[in-house]
Formats: C-alpha cells, structure tokens, sequence
C-alpha cells in the first residue's frame, strides 16, 4: 500500500486502511484540532477535510477520528470489491440522465470521461480516503476536484446507496459464478475418483462403527452429489443478487424520470427489483449468499472430517499429497494433512459470518446496521467459500488411497451381520426381528467364547435360535451362511448383487458418477453464459460511454 499527497495538500491513500488517529476530534489534544495522520510518514491534515459532505449544512464539522477509524475506514474498505462497479453504475447513470435530456451535454461528456479515467485505474491506485466517509463519497470528492460543478449533476434522482448497491450486486453476482465454478470442480473431481473406485470395496462405518461392506467409489459420489444440490443454492442466490436497484431514487421513486428496465439492461441485470424500499434495504439476500458458501464448504468438511481419520496410521485407507500436507517443525516423521484443517477450520469461520450477517438482520427497516458489515462480510464470505472448494477439490484428486487395506477390512468386525440376518429372512422364512435376533445373539456368543474376531457358523446360527425359542433349519442356516459368505472374501461381486439406482453395485456408480459429472457440466454452461452475459453488458456500457465522452 502507498501514500501520497493529492491536491490541495489533501493526503491521497493508494489502498483502503492503515490509517491510524490521534487527538480528539474537533478539539482533541496531541496534534491540533481535527488532526489526523497516517501512519509511519508523518502526513498531517488539520480541520474538516477539504469538500466533506455536509459540514457546511447539518453537520457543522467534519467527521471525529473515531468514527473515520471505526466506521468510515471499514465502508473504504470495501472499495477493494466495488471499485469497478461503481464505475459502471455511474456511468449506466450518467448515460440514463443524457437520455431523458436532464444533463447537459458537456457535463455528461466530462463526467464519461472522468469515470471511465476511474475505471482505467487500480483500486490500490485510487484516492480512497476514509476521512470522506465511504468509496461513494471519496469518488464525489474526487470529480469536484477534477470538474467541479459539473460533476454535481451525477447524484441527480440517486442516492449514495443505490450506487452502492448496484455495485455490491455487480461484485456479488461475479463471485457467486466463480464459487458456483469451484463447487462444480469439487463436484467433477469427486465423481471421476468415485468411477475409478466402483470396485474397491471397504468397511463403510455409521457413527465411526464398522456397518456394511459397500464401494469406496460409492462412498465419494455421494458428496458429488452434495456439491451438485450446492451449485443449485448457489444459482438461486445468483437469481436473488441479479435485480437491479438503479432509479431507485429516495425512498419510494424519484421525480426525475428514470427508465428502470433500461438501467437494468444496461448493467446486464435480469430486471429492476420489484419493490424499491425492499430492493434497497433487505438484506436477506446477502444472508442466503453467506449461507450457500457455508453450506458448500460443509460439504467438504463433512468430507474432510472423515479423510483426516482414514488419513491416520491408524486407518491408513489414503494418503494426502505432499502438496496438501504440512511438515512439523519437530517431528521428523510426521505427515500432517493441513489442506484438511483449513477446510475445517474455513467451516467454522463461514458459519459464523453466515450466523453473523442473519444476526444483524434483526433491526427496524430502512436502517444501515444491516448493510454497513453486510458488504464486506458477504463478499468475503464468498470469497473464502470459493478458495476452500478450490482446495478440496485438489486434495481430493492428489490423494493416494490404499485399495488393498480397504479390501483387507471389508467383512471384518461382525459388518456382515445385517446381510446374514436378511438371508434368514430371504432363504429361512423368519421375520426379520427374529433374524436380527439371531444373528445378534450368535455373535455375542462367538465373542464370548473365542474372544472376538470369530464369525458365527451354521451351528451357531442355530444354537442361538435355539435359546431363543425360535425355530431355524439347518439347511436354512447353512445356506444363509454360505450365500453371505466369510469376513476377507468380500469382492466386487458381493456390491454387484446391491442393483437398485443410487445403490453401490459398481455398475450404478459408475451411471451415477456420469450422470453427476453431467449435470455439473451443465451448470457450467450456465455459469458460463451467464458470465458472457455481464461481460458483454459491461462492454456495450462502456462503449456508450465512450462515444458519449468523446462526443459523437
């Protein structure tokens, strides 16, 4: 970030924060009346800053370093995702004002020319300064320094909010394309491991207990399929965010007569918002964004969460990259799987922003509490979202996954017990109660009696049906017990008798895994058109502008 000073001896800032304040105000001790300074280079400016809105009215002053610390420094910040789309919101205004003949032509060609001079320029290289309250504000200061009166006909029929929110929709709406992108990466990088693995049979675990044999490929897809129901959120959140507020006026319209479908196209919205004071002020849409980019990396953390345990010795089921691993500064053998605790941790985090942001819904209508954090809390939000299924996505594809110690335990700690009781149910003629019953209690006695790590036979079968009163054949149990098979002989074709869709018998994974990686393509192009869509908006819009500043 760099300093420098702007005209007037004002203090440019080439960045959005680092200022730090001393004194009191309008009368503070420890340097003056009003004084202020940047931190590290000794700059001083005294009194109201030069053009602050309302300290010639109203306010009577300018504004105290509290609030520029606590407040305004946390609005200029924002510019670092609206820089662009408040360019393009002034220029769509700009361009709506010359074409119902309110603005003049010069003022209309100057002011084109200014704010297409500000969409040429870095953010960091902007004069963002806290001290004039927003990046709306900072942009206003900087036109009258450069235009004077002419750049005083820009806020005609708009507010500084609905400059704001346009361009927050505008940022908005691109990065929820860009995490829509990253979910479908997850979701297709998932899928192709989950078809390259149909066959690989494990223990699958409920509760972290060994359940039933089933196919690792199968255990993949399915968060592949999380990731497709989150590109689905995503899209709606998208829907929501493509409404336009320009014209909006006020509170309720403008008297200046503002064509609000036209704004709307000309910024590549889908339509104005229906209801202006809504439009403006409910911010339910920023909480379902927070909210989708939570529920997208929760996705991968449910998924990180298991791959942290099979990662362990203990498991030893996969291996993560070198890449998605971090070393210990102590312990020479270890292997630590970082990429996974980011995407934990990164979970946590998006929670409470997404808890966060519905918390500060909580107030009377037509009130800033709710916007004021809600910018910069959603963008990051989606932001952090997005990097985190980026990285999900490759540590999914680089890990290694040991087949043969998923094919060593599969069958193993009593997982074919359910199997067993419903072929005494298939092949014997019990209730399956009875069966459950039977089974459950001959392996109890085989634990018992052997120590563990015994599977019951035959006999057993039919001692425990004997205790219990209930009355099981011998070739019934023998075949029950040859059909299910024995514990470290569990194969392929054991999933393949599994044949209903959705099920785990290799054949449906792998029709699942094309159907998913179907549907993500499909979204792709979605996300795709949708963002030729605003490219070619902002293009026409700002070729207008141009033909309008150079005056043809």
């Amino acid at each position: 970030m760099g300093f420098g000073l702007s005209g007037g001896g004002r203090v440019a800032l080439a960045g959005v924060g680092g200022v730090r304040f001393w004194g009191g105000g309008a009368s503070g001790a420890g340097g003056g009346p009003g004084t202020f300074r940047l931190a590290g280079r000794g700059c001083e400016v005294s009194g109201t800053p030069e053009g602050y809105l309302g300290a010639e009215g109203p306010l009577g002053a300018g504004p105290s370093p509290e609030l520029v610390a606590a407040g305004y420094r946390l609005e200029t910040a924002d510019a670092r995702f609206l820089h662009r789309g408040l360019c393009l919101a002034d220029l769509a205004h700009i361009l709506e004002l010359r074409e119902i003949g309110l603005m003049p032509p010069e003022p209309a060609r100057a002011l084109c020319r200014e704010v297409l001079d500000f969409l040429a320029t870095p953010v960091g290289e902007f004069p963002y300064l806290p001290e004039y309250g927003d990046s709306y504000n900072s942009r206003e200061r900087e036109l009258e320094r450069r235009l004077g009166s002419a750049a005083g006909w820009l806020p005609a029929g708009r507010t500084r909010r609905e400059a704001g929110r346009i361009a927050l929709r505008l940022a908005l709406r691109e990065g929820l394309l860009e995490l829509h992108e990253a979910a479908a990466g997850l979701a297709v990088v998932l899928a192709a491991r989950g078809r390259e693995l149909a066959e690989v049979v494990w223990n699958d675990a409920t509760y972290l207990q060994p359940a039933q044999p089933s196919s690792f490929g199968y255990y993949l897809a399915g968060f592949a399929e999380g990731a497709l129901r989150d590109m689905e959120r995503i899209r709606a959140c998208y829907r929501r965010a493509n409404l336009s507020p320009a014209g909006s006026g006020g509170v309720g319209g403008t008297l200046i007569p503002l064509n609000r479908e036209r704004l709307a196209e000309r910024l590549g919205f889908d339509a104005p918002t229906v209801h202006i004071r809504d439009g403006m002020w409910s911010a339910d849409a920023l909480a379902d964004a927070a909210a989708a980019a939570a529920q997208a990396v929760i996705t991968a953390d449910r998924l990180a969460e298991d791959l942290e345990i099979f990662a362990s010795p203990q498991f030893g089921y996969v291996r993560l990259a070198g890449g998605s691993s971090r070393a210990s500064v102590s312990l020479p053998q270890k292997r630590n799987p970082y990429a996974l605790a980011v995407i934990r941790g990164g979970a946590g985090t998006l929670i409470g922003r997404a808890a966060g942001l519905l918390v500060t819904q909580r107030t009377p209508s037509a009130r800033t509490d709710n916007w004021l954090y809600a910018y910069g809390e959603t963008v990051g939000a989606v932001e952090i979202a997005t990097g985190l299924l980026r990285l999900a996505g490759e540590t999914v594809r680089g890990m290694e996954v040991d087949t043969a110690a998923l094919r060593e335990g599969a069958g193993r700690h009593g997982s074919l017990a359910a199997d067993l009781a419903e072929r005494l149910t298939m092949d014997g003629g019990l209730d399956y109660r009875s069966a459950y019953r039977v089974v459950g209690r001959a392996l109890a006695a085989v634990a018992e009696a052997n120590g563990g790590g015994v599977w019951p036979g035959a006999d057993d079968l039919r001692r425990a049906a004997g205790e219990l009163g209930i009355g099981l054949r011998a070739a019934d149990a023998e075949a029950a017990r040859a059909a299910v098979g024995k514990p470290g002989e569990v194969g392929a074709e054991w999933l393949a008798v599994r044949d209903a869709p959705g099920s785990c018998a290799p054949h449906r994974v792998r029709e699942h895994c094309r159907s998913a990686e179907e549907r993500a393509a499909q979204a792709r192009r979605w996300s795709e058109a949708a963002r030729s869509r605003n490219e070619a908006a902002a293009e026409r819009l700002t070729a207008a502008a141009r033909s309008l500043a150079e005056g043809e």
